[in-house]
This record gives C-alpha cells, structure tokens and sequence, in this order.
C-alpha cells in the first residue's frame, strides 16, 4: 500500500508559479506510475498530468500544456509539478495519485488506486 501526502499549495496571483510535492511513503514508489488530478468546486476531478514509472513519458491535459511539468524522484519517493504562468481557471484542488504498473513506459490515465489528501491552490486576476 502507498500513503501520498501532498505540499506546496497556496494563493498566488495570476501569472506566478507553484510546486507541488507529493511524498509517498513505502519503498514500491518507483512500481507505480503517477499522476496529478484536480478538482474546482462544483466541478468533477480532472486529469492534469501523468508521468511513467521511469519518467520517461509524460502526458499533459491540454488546457495546462505548456505551463505545467510533471516530474519524479524515485530515490526521494516523491512526485512534483511545476505549475507556471498560472490563471484564475487553475484554481483547485490537487490531488496525487499512485498505481501499480508492470511497464517502465506506459503512462496511465486512470484507474489510479492511491490519492493524497490534496492541496489548495488559489489564483487570483
């Protein structure tokens, strides 16, 4: 089992940047694939970005291509995303997710069996 705790959240005008962290406890993290889903209110939750076990693919929604860089360090457990020129539209909740993936390469989408508690972010115009 993975236990995800997310950081790194906060109020920002528009046009700065965050990072995220996601620590993962266990020593499986680099077993699973990751990804980054958010959630603005009275929204559903949204796929963000997902990067493979290795991190040698990555995959970005596209309403935050360009902007955000979704990263990993196996050796530390933890997740990143670099969120940059951020709009009021990118206010959310973020969540981290986990899950087992026998490929080094393959990006997953969904179907993610661990999640963070999620972490605050507030841009203002």
């Amino acid at each position: 089992q993975v236990q995800l705790v997310e950081s790194g959240g906060g109020l920002v005008q528009a046009g700065g940047s965050l990072r995220l962290s996601c620590a993962a406890s266990g020593r499986t993290f680099s077993t699973h694939a990751m990804g980054w889903f958010r959630q603005a209110p009275a929204k559903e939750r949204e796929f963000v970005a997902a990067i493979s076990r290795t991190g040698i693919n990555r995959a970005y929604a596209d309403s935050v291509k360009g902007r955000f860089t979704i990263s990993r360090d196996n050796a530390k457990n933890t997740l990143y995303l670099q969120m940059n020129s951020l709009k009021p539209e990118d206010t959310a909740v973020y969540y981290c997710a986990a899950r087992p993936s026998s490929s080094l390469s393959e990006i997953e989408y969904d179907g993610y069996d661990y999640w963070g508690q999620g972490t605050q972010v507030t841009v203002s115009s």
